[in-house]
C-alpha cells in the first residue's frame, strides 16, 4: 500500500476519460451528454431540459473539465 504524505489528500481517479468528457461537453454540452457519461444523471436531465442552463452551465463545465476540477458522480477526478 502506498503511503500518502501528511496533509495531502489521496485523490482517487475515475475510470472515465477526461478527453471523452471534454469532447462530449464541447459538441453536445447543451444536452448534458457529458454529465450522463460521468454518471451525474440528475444534473444531466437538468442540462437536457434547460439546454445547459442556456449555455452558461455548459461553458462552466467545459472550463472545469479543462482545468481538471470536474469529477464523476462519486467525486473522483477524471483520468
Amino acid at each position: 500500500m502506498t503511503e500518502v504524505p501528511v496533509g495531502v489528500a489521496a485523490v482517487e481517479e475515475s475510470p472515465k476519460s477526461k478527453m471523452v468528457a471534454l469532447l462530449l461537453c464541447f459538441f453536445l454540452g447543451y444536452l448534458g451528454i457529458h454529465r450522463f457519461y460521468v454518471g451525474k444523471i440528475g444534473t444531466g436531465i437538468l442540462w437536457l431540459i434547460t439546454l445547459g442552463f442556456l449555455g452558461i452551465g455548459e461553458l462552466v463545465d467545459l472550463i472545469m473539465i479543462i482545468v481538471g476540477s470536474f469529477t464523476d458522480s462519486e467525486g473522483r477526478v477524471l483520468k
